[in-house]
């Protein structure tokens, strides 16, 4: 669908890219959220759980630059892990202001079960378009990003 604005070319373009990304991120972003909640997870309890046990323990600050999300949000979403028990704070030795956060046994084995799920899921949702487009959409998303210092 293309927008109804009529105004220059390039700013009708700008304004269709913008909507057809949007809603391609939505489309796929609202499957995963629905997909997570059968394991009552939030997406952004999944992406911390994701990043720490990749990356390892981060420190809450770390984690929401990672995540790209502010630090009460990523201390409300560490919050209710640990109330799950499924990450745990530790405080740092060498800093008693800071703490890290580490994946508990049932935090990681939450984890080990519920990402094959969602890598299986994008594999699926992404298969409509080809290795070489995924990899121009991925070079294309980058582009975009450093443009807004992400």
């Amino acid at each position: 669908m293309s927008t109804k604005y009529k105004g220059q070319k390039r700013e009708v373009i700008a304004l269709d890219t913008y909507i057809k990304l949007i809603r391609a991120a939505g489309t796929i972003r609202s499957k995963v959220i629905n997909s997570l909640s059968k394991f009552q997870l939030t997406e952004n309890q999944f992406n911390c759980l994701d990043a720490i046990f990749h990356l390892g323990p981060l420190t809450q600050k770390e984690l929401g630059e990672k995540l790209l999300r502010s630090g009460g949000n990523i201390t409300l979403v560490v919050d209710n892990l640990e109330k799950n028990s499924l990450v745990k704070r530790i405080r740092n030795e060498n800093d008693r202001r800071k703490f890290f956060i580490h994946l508990t046994s049932k935090g990681e084995k939450l984890y080990k079960k519920v990402f094959p799920i969602q890598l299986k899921f994008l594999v699926e949702e992404l298969g409509v378009i080809t290795e070489k487009d995924k990899k121009e959409l991925q070079r294309i998303c980058k582009k975009i990003g450093k443009v807004g210092n992400f």
